[in-house]
């Protein structure tokens, strides 16, 4: 599986960035995907997950803010990111589980700043 992601860049706090993530390399319906980032000096953290069921789960710093949504026929998850806030700024890595094997994307830049 291969995870291709895009939409990062340069925004003022307050603003909003929408990225996406098509997954590649499979015909199955992609069991779980999702977003976590990491900012400098950091740890990787998630952001959020959401099943091919439609179940989401979102870290609390985004909760209200940022909003999970997928297409399962294209394997394809996106993140609208609204209330941007410096604290937001991180590479933001596209995740997907497929039968417990985890893939990952390669990152897209994420900078809130004014």
């Amino acid at each position: 599986v291969q995870l291709q992601a895009s939409g990062g860049g340069l925004v003022q706090p307050g603003g909003s960035l929408r990225l996406s993530c098509a997954a590649s390399g499979t015909s199955f319906s992609i069991n779980v995907m999702g977003w976590y980032r990491q900012a400098p000096g950091k740890q990787r953290e998630l952001v959020a997950t959401i099943t091919n069921g439609g179940f989401t789960n979102y870290a609390d710093s985004v909760k209200g803010r940022f909003t999970i949504s997928r297409d399962n026929a294209k394997n394809t998850v996106y993140l609208q990111m609204n209330s941007l806030k410096p604290e937001d700024t991180a590479v933001y890595y596209c995740h997907a589980n497929l039968w417990m094997v985890d893939y990952w994307g390669q990152g897209t830049l994420v900078t809130v700043s004014s």
